[in-house]
């Protein structure tokens, strides 16, 4: 390392410490990149090993495995998959939150079929906003230069302290250095979450509702559900849910996690022209 200019000595020590653990993923009709993250769980995207019948894994040091899918969640872009390899080294999680802009940072993967294919760049910006394959708005999101390409996806993103920041996951085409990744503080509390229940737990309404000016618009109530238990109809402007104010989809998306699951709640919306609060109890979600 004494060789070596400071700007390359933190890039290989980075590659060094997180390099053993990233793996190449083949999945169905396509594949991707991941990293171990403890003894026998890979961390990657969802939409590289979605309803992927079997996915098979191949380490740094040359080992092929069959991996199983623990979980995935398209929602955020994660998944993780169960791979036991004894003797593998799991590459160090650091904390997104403490992310600069600026900062250098290092993606590793297989871009291509490139396998252990490493590229350097900055943190270009924080608290992004991008769409899921699902439509669901992923929040937080760190735009990086680190070059990435097909393949990349699922592979970590490094600081210069040799620890993952961010799980790559998409490049803007046919633009240049605009490049994404899920903030590790995301994926690890999705990873906790799929490999306590398999799946992540959201609530659920029941109403099909799009963003107009300022408010969402619900287009249709599903019978059953605890927006018709609560009165809600197709024409309603909902503009309050609990404590918070809703002027989106993507805000309902965000008043509806895990732990408004059963409180009991008031959404408020506009009805021939006036204000109705009606209490709504979500209910959890049957689709992950």
């Amino acid at each position: 390392m004494e060789h070596l200019d400071a700007y390359s000595a933190a890039v290989v020590g980075a590659v060094e410490r997180v390099g053993p653990a990233v793996v190449s993923i083949q999945a169905g009709r396509g594949g991707g990149s991941g990293f171990l993250f403890d003894d026998r769980h890979v961390l990657t995207n969802s939409h590289v090993v979605h309803d992927a019948g079997g996915v098979r894994v191949a380490f740094a040091d040359g080992r092929r495995l069959r991996g199983r899918v623990v979980g995935d969640d398209p929602h955020t872009d994660a998944a993780v998959l169960e791979v036991p390899a004894p003797g593998a080294t799991p590459a160090p999680l650091g904390m997104s939150a403490a992310l600069r802009v600026g900062q250098l940072v290092v993606a590793i993967g297989n871009p291509l079929g490139f396998q252990a294919t490493v590229t350097a760049g900055v943190v270009s910006a924080l608290g992004r906003a991008m769409r899921s394959a699902s439509g669901r708005l992923i929040e937080h999101v760190i735009q990086t230069d680190a070059a990435l390409n097909p393949g990349n996806s699922g592979g970590p993103l490094v600081s210069s302290r040799g620890e993952v920041v961010g799980v790559n996951t998409a490049v803007i085409q046919p633009a240049q250095g605009l490049c994404f990744a899920i903030p590790i503080d995301t994926a690890r509390y999705v990873a906790d979450r799929l490999l306590r229940d398999g799946r992540i737990v959201r609530a659920h309404l029941g109403v099909i509702a799009q963003t107009v000016e300022d408010a969402v618009l619900v287009a249709e109530v599903e019978p059953g559900s605890p927006a018709a238990d609560a009165g809600l109809e197709p024409g309603d402007l909902v503009v309050w849910l609990g404590d918070q104010p809703v002027t989106s989809v993507d805000d309902l998306h965000r008043a509806l996690g895990e732990e408004a699951i059963g409180a009991r709640v008031e959404i408020v919306v506009v009805r021939d022209g006036r204000k109705r609060s009606l209490p709504v109890t979500p209910r959890e979600s049957a689709a992950y």
